[in-house]
């Protein structure tokens, strides 16, 4: 290819999957469902565009290498000793059971029809069990299911991508072993292949100790190093032992995410953007390398395995994994509807097939096109029936707000006990074991210690929560914890504003959506709360009672409409005003 061909063709990709990702976003559709359809069309229009002529030889290298980076990311996010409690047993059969039994009944019917090698279908059985957290977690937040459903099912998708991953990894040296005319040979490559990723992943996990416990990188350089070493030892372990860095880069990020004295920094929005480009672009370039062609024969056989897949293998899994747990029929039968695809099942597939086609196993070549169309199929299934579906079964969560107060003054929890008394579910949390047993008297529900880990690490304790408040004493607190949440969750976050002539270091100078405008600051609502003054929810319509300041509507639906320094919401029919009314409590503070 000429220099000007090259140019157009990285350019384009580029452009595709970032064009596709915010077309995405604005359709509140999983990018899956663009991605793959565009980068299948630009793939057999353009032959600019087709990543085997771009990159030739390097295609499949750089492929592994920017799933090893996907997986480790994936990894950093399972915090192992947080799966407890009722979610522990589904999850855990759903890994186990739930992997075994798609892989094996995937296996035996993609082997008659799509009229391939038993090995082959054996791959490409390993090859779908996975789901992920990149398809799940938009289907979810568009589908809004119950917390419990909630939880099992992130769960699942970020623990069975990089279990999914190594199992196509291992599966595909068994099945490359097996090829070998001696199978002692072949045997000792299969555990040496195993043996480098494990002693890899050893390895990187000890290099990330060294740097962020030694060395006490800051994030800017504790993320870039990061980067350099799951890159640098996946290649090695490839250098070493053929498609081996998958194997250590999951164990990497399970490791650095689980070991005790790993100070890991946060990770930062360059290695969050990194992570969504790689993952457009190899949906784009992978969907590329998918020609018509190649579909001609595999479309409808592949179809039926997805169908297979979706009406008969996942609600055997489900079935079994709910087994004599509490779960409703409902949420047992939510889970049964939903296991889409995503970038593991592509990226894998792009990697292992081609080893297969080279080593002359019947059937290798339909790998990549039967799970091209496996994942359409499904996230394009999923994606239009899971929010009627969870409907239907009961399991949808209310569409009431869930706003998490973060503070424990007197005043703030009267504020919760007033919007939890228009029905809202009240989430509030406070640093100081005093203000968190007042949160607790006041029947309150208390969320768990770690407020920003919670957020940024990704954990599944506070999913719901529709808007955070900080309403501390501390102004500087509140400024830098609303900027950082602002980045991490998709909920609305809003601070009191610091008071005029605040000796702030930093909340003066740090804008965004500021609580209640700028004179209901803290110590003013304070000083009113001792002077008598109460938070009270009552029906909105005409005009406020002398001296009282609007704090929040509360909506018919549920919607929680807050005041902030751009303006106050219009009251409607059927509204409930929160407010801030002089003289409502008495001359007696609670829990003074």
């Amino acid at each position: 290819m000429t220099t000007q061909q090259v140019l157009i063709g990285v350019g384009l990709t580029l452009v595709l999957a970032v064009g596709s990702q915010i077309l995405a976003s604005r359709l509140r559709i999983p990018a899956l469902i663009v991605l793959l359809p565009v980068g299948f069309t630009a793939g057999a229009l353009i032959d600019d565009i087709d990543p085997e002529r771009l990159l030739g030889a390097a295609f499949s290298p750089l492929v592994s290498l920017a799933v090893a980076v996907i997986l480790y990311d994936a990894g950093l996010g399972l915090d192992l000793a947080k799966l407890r409690g009722h979610t522990r047993r589904v999850v855990v059969r759903l890994i186990w059971f739930g992997v075994l039994i798609t892989w094996l009944l995937g296996a035996l019917l993609a082997a008659p029809l799509l009229g391939m090698d038993q090995r082959a279908a054996i791959m490409i059985g390993a090859i779908l069990v996975v789901s992920g957290p990149t398809v799940v977690g938009p289907l979810l937040g568009f589908v809004r299911p119950k917390d419990r459903l909630q939880h099992i099912l992130v769960w699942e998708g970020s623990l069975i991508d990089p279990v999914g991953a190594l199992l196509g990894a291992l599966v595909f040296h068994a099945v490359s072993a097996s090829t070998s005319h001696h199978f002692g040979h072949g045997a000792v490559g299969f555990l040496t292949g195993v043996g480098v990723g494990v002693a890899g992943g050893v390895a990187g996990a000890a290099v990330l100790w060294w740097l962020f416990r030694v060395l006490r990188l800051g994030e800017v350089l504790g993320t870039t190093a990061q980067l350099a070493a799951v890159t640098g030892v996946a290649a090695l372990c490839d250098v070493l032992r053929e498609d081996t860095g998958l194997i250590a880069a999951v164990l990497m990020g399970l490791a650095v995410a689980n070991l005790p004295g790993i100070d890991v920094p946060a990770r930062r929005p360059f290695f969050e953007t990194l992570v969504s480009l790689i993952l457009g672009l190899l949906f784009i370039s992978i969907s590329a390398t998918v020609t018509p062609q190649s579909l001609r024969h595999v479309g409808l056989p592949a179809l039926g395995l997805a169908a297979f897949l979706v009406l008969a293998v996942r609600p055997l899994a489900a079935a079994v994994s709910t087994l004599g747990t509490d779960l409703t029929r409902g949420e047992r039968g939510f889970i049964g509807w939903m296991a889409p695809r995503g970038i593991v099942a592509a990226a894998t597939a792009s990697t292992f097939s081609a080893g297969l086609v080279a080593k002359g196993i019947g059937g290798a070549p339909k790998i990549l096109p039967a799970t091209f169309v496996v994942i359409v199929a499904t996230v394009t299934l999923y994606g239009l029936t899971a929010s009627p579906v969870a409907r239907r079964l009961g399991v949808v969560r209310p569409s009431r707000s869930r706003p998490l107060l973060v503070g424990g003054d007197p005043w703030v929890v009267d504020l919760g006990v007033a919007l939890k008394s228009t029905g809202l579910e009240v989430l509030m949390w406070a640093g100081q074991e005093q203000q968190r047993e007042r949160i607790r008297q006041a029947g309150i529900e208390l969320a768990p210690g770690e407020l920003l880990a919670a957020f940024t690490g990704e954990g599944p304790e506070l999913e719901g929560i529709t808007a955070v408040f900080f309403l501390t004493s501390e102004d500087d607190f509140n400024a830098l914890a609303a900027t950082i949440l602002r980045g991490s969750v998709e909920a609305a976050v809003h601070h009191l504003g610091a008071p005029p002539g605040s000796h702030g270091v930093v909340a003066p100078f740090i804008g965004g959506e500021v609580l209640f405008g700028t004179d209901l600051t803290w110590p003013a609502i304070s000083r009113r709360y001792e002077d008598g003054a109460a938070v009270l929810a009552r029906p909105a319509g005409g005009a406020l009672p002398h001296g009282s300041d609007l704090l929040f509507l509360v909506r018919p639906d549920g919607r929680l409409d807050p005041v902030t320094e751009a303006g106050a919401p219009l009251p409607g029919p059927g509204d409930t005003a929160v407010l801030l009314a002089p003289g409502g409590r008495g001359a007696e503070r609670p829990d003074a």
